[in-house]
C-alpha cells in the first residue's frame, strides 16, 4: 500500500521505518521540508528515489501527495482491548465509533484522539471503517501512534471497561444535560455515532450517562471528528482543572 505526503511519511519513518519497501520523492524539490524528510530516510538507511511529479501522480492518482509517496507494508498489528485496558495507567480516556463508516471520518477521529491523549480508539467490527489508506493519510501519522482497537461486540466491550472503572459516556441530542453541565468521571469512553443517525439504541441503552453537545446555531449537529475533539478536550480540561496548578 501507499503512504502520501509529509505527515504520513514522516511518522511512519520515524515510528517503523523497517515497513517501508520504497521512498519517492519529487525531484525537483529541495527545501527544509524536503531536506529534513530525506535526513530522516538517510537516518533509517533508506534511499529516495528522485522521480518527476507524473511518476508520483501515476503512484496515487488524485490524492494530494506533496511530493512525497512511501510504498510501504500494512499495519498488521490488532490490538486487543484487554491489552490496551492494562496499558493504562491512572485515570482513561478513550473514544468509541458506533457505525462511523467514512474513512476520512476515522481518520480525523483517530488525530484529535492522539491529540487528546487518549488510551484508544475502538469500534465494533459490523459497524465501522477498517484502517485504510485514505483513513491512514486523513489521519496525520495518528494511525501509527493510538492504538485502533476492532472489537467483536461493543456491549462486551463496555462490559470490560465498566468493570474497570471506566464509565461509558454516550451523546445524544435529547440529552437531559449537555457535557458543560454533567458531572463527568475521572475515567470515561466518549461514545459517538454516525451524523445524521446517532448512536444505536442498543448502545445508547449501555451507556452510563449520556450527553449532549450544546448547539446555539442554526446547524443541527457536527462533524463526529469535531464532536470527539468537543468530548475529549473537555475530559482533559476537567483532569487538568482537578490537578490544579503546575
Amino acid at each position: 500500500m501507499f503512504v502520501y505526503g509529509f505527515h504520513s511519511v514522516l511518522s511512519r519513518l520515524r515510528r517503523q521505518a523497517d515497513t517501508v519497501r520504497e521512498l519517492y520523492v519529487d525531484a525537483s524539490r529541495d527545501d527544509a521540508r524536503m531536506r529534513e524528510l530525506i535526513r530522516v530516510a538517510d537516518s533509517a538507511g533508506l534511499r529516495p528515489l528522485r522521480v518527476d511529479g507524473d511518476r508520483l501522480q501515476r503512484l496515487c492518482p488524485g490524492r494530494r501527495h506533496q511530493g512525497v509517496v512511501a510504498f510501504v507494508e500494512a499495519l498488521a498489528r490488532q490490538y486487543d482491548l484487554a491489552e490496551v485496558l492494562d496499558s493504562i495507567d491512572g485515570n482513561a480516556l478513550f473514544l468509541v465509533l458506533d457505525g462511523v463508516t467514512d474513512p476520512r471520518n476515522l481518520g480525523a477521529c483517530l488525530r484529535v484522539a492522539d491529540g487528546a491523549g487518549a488510551g484508544a480508539v475502538i469500534a465494533p467490527r459490523d459497524h465501522a471503517c477498517a484502517l485504510t489508506e485514505v483513513a491512514m493519510q486523513t489521519a496525520s501519522g495518528a494511525a501509527e501512534s493510538i492504538p485502533y482497537v476492532m472489537v467483536p461486540n461493543l456491549g462486551r466491550a463496555f462490559d470490560e471497561m465498566q468493570e474497570r472503572g471506566v464509565w461509558i459516556v454516550g451523546t445524544a441530542d435529547d440529552a437531559p444535560q449537555t457535557l458543560y453541565q454533567a458531572d463527568l468521571p475521572a475515567s470515561m469512553a466518549c461514545v459517538l455515532g454516525a451524523e445524521g443517525r446517532g448512536m444505536r439504541r442498543l448502545t445508547r441503552d449501555r451507556c452510563d450517562l449520556v450527553v449532549r453537545i450544546p448547539m446555539l446555531g442554526q446547524v443541527s449537529s457536527l462533524n463526529v471528528a469535531v464532536a470527539a475533539g468537543v468530548m475529549l478536550y473537555e475530559g482533559v480540561r476537567r483532569r487538568e482543572s482537578a490537578l490544579g496548578p503546575g
